[in-house]
């Protein structure tokens, strides 16, 4: 499930299309390309045009061109990118391990013969031109804690449904979201205004450290809570049942021993 990690992963591994000439852009799945996007656009705005950035914004990948106009990339819960054949990730969870052409919806094609690919089994995402990101809270890999107080302060919605709400917080998926709760003791159906300004403090402690650890492991499912995300899966802090719930439409994890 591309999450923040994943998408920054991918963010880097763009980095080996800059300044190339692109020589053709292919869609087998017309589908795939959303509002200016659409049709034969994106095409004209592309072939004969170089990447000159590659950036992200939350669970968005931003590739920038020479001449101005934007590709903006959401992987949706399946979406990988491809560079040259590699993947800088590997097999996501509830990703079929096969590999099959039908599911390469958008690819780019460079003058030296080099490709990047988009490949999403289950079709959940989207390839865009300009997107407007004027919607999205701020990054959570930058946030600072007085932004994090403000996207929980006067909530009555569930801690973890807000962490999740890209409105308000930019790049937090459900594992992130369930392993950052574990760690810093909450909840994940507490108010999110609810919380003191020491345990916003905790948590942007926890934010930050869960993001460099998972980073430095090599992704969101690498988290302490992982293989216990099951029927029967026990507190790997204090042995507790976990407890399983859905909260803000994802299925959730956590254990009513320690998280309050």
């Amino acid at each position: 499930m591309p999450e923040l990690l994943e998408v920054e992963r991918y963010r880097i591994l763009a980095e080996g299309a800059l300044g190339r000439r692109v020589a053709d852009v292919a869609t087998p799945d017309p589908w795939y390309l959303k509002g200016a996007a659409a049709g034969p656009a994106l095409g004209q705005e592309l072939v004969g045009a170089r990447f000159s950035a590659a950036r992200r914004i939350g669970k968005v990948l931003l590739l920038d061109t020479e001449a101005g106009p934007v590709v903006g990339i959401r992987f949706g819960m399946t979406g990988t990118l491809l560079l040259d054949g590699e993947d800088a990730v590997g097999p996501l969870l509830h990703v079929p391990t096969r590999t099959d052409p039908a599911w390469d919806r958008w690819s780019v094609t460079f003058d030296d013969g080099g490709r990047l690919v988009v490949r999403d089994p289950r079709r959940l995402g989207g390839v865009f031109l300009d997107l407007d990101l004027t919607g999205l809270g701020p990054d959570a890999a930058a946030v600072g804690l007085s932004g994090l107080a403000a996207a929980l302060a006067g909530s009555g919605t569930p801690l973890k449904a807000r962490l999740l709400d890209q409105s308000r917080l930019a790049g937090v998926g459900n594992l992130i979201a369930d392993e950052l709760l574990w760690r810093a003791g909450f909840s994940p159906c507490r108010p999110a205004g609810s919380l003191t300004s020491g345990e916003v403090r905790r948590l942007h402690r926890h934010l930050r450290a869960t993001l460099a650890e998972l980073t430095a492991r090599g992704g969101s499912h690498t988290g302490d809570l992982q293989e216990e995300r099951r029927p029967g899966g026990r507190c790997p802090r204090d042995g507790h049942g976990l407890l399983r719930a859905t909260v803000g439409g994802r299925t959730t994890w956590w254990c009513p021993a320690h998280q309050r």
